[in-house]
């Protein structure tokens, strides 16, 4: 005797098993949810630690970041660039939108020279508004 009829095995299947797009979809959110902030942060630099008042907020179309490594070499937006080079972005940055800040993020183990040679170009250039960055208070 027959325990299936025939008429079993022409049924097709009217439903769409979601459960492998889920998984998917669970994994894409994992993924971006790991990657996002090693986008958002640059050079890893030890900073120096200083106590200030925070600042106001500024538009993020107003900062340009330029970190300074241990071994002097000039980084923004992950590229290495040479210090000459680098000030001709700046003051062409600084002629198309005039309340550029100019975020500098050096390492507290690199050469003051580096640094000054940055400030300089940049005042030279016009590019009065700069920051320096440091470690907060307790956040090492």
């Amino acid at each position: 005797m027959r325990r299936f009829s025939q008429r079993s095995h022409l049924v097709t299947l009217s439903e769409i098993n979601i459960t492998p797009l889920l998984d998917l979809a669970f994994v894409l959110l994992i993924i971006f949810v790991i990657t996002t902030p090693l986008l958002e942060k640059g050079l890893n630099l030890n900073l120096p630690k200083a106590s200030g008042q925070p600042e106001s907020k500024l538009d993020k179309r107003d900062i340009k970041t330029v970190d300074i490594d241990p071994r002097g070499n000039y980084v923004v937006s992950k590229q290495p660039i040479k210090l000459g080079n680098l000030l001709a972005q700046l003051a062409a940055d600084f002629k198309a939108n005039q309340n550029l800040v100019i975020y500098i993020r050096a390492d507290e183990n690199s050469a003051t020279k580096h640094l000054a040679a940055l400030i300089d170009g940049c005042q030279r250039a016009g590019i009065t508004k700069y920051s320096l960055r440091t470690e907060p208070p307790g956040n090492r």
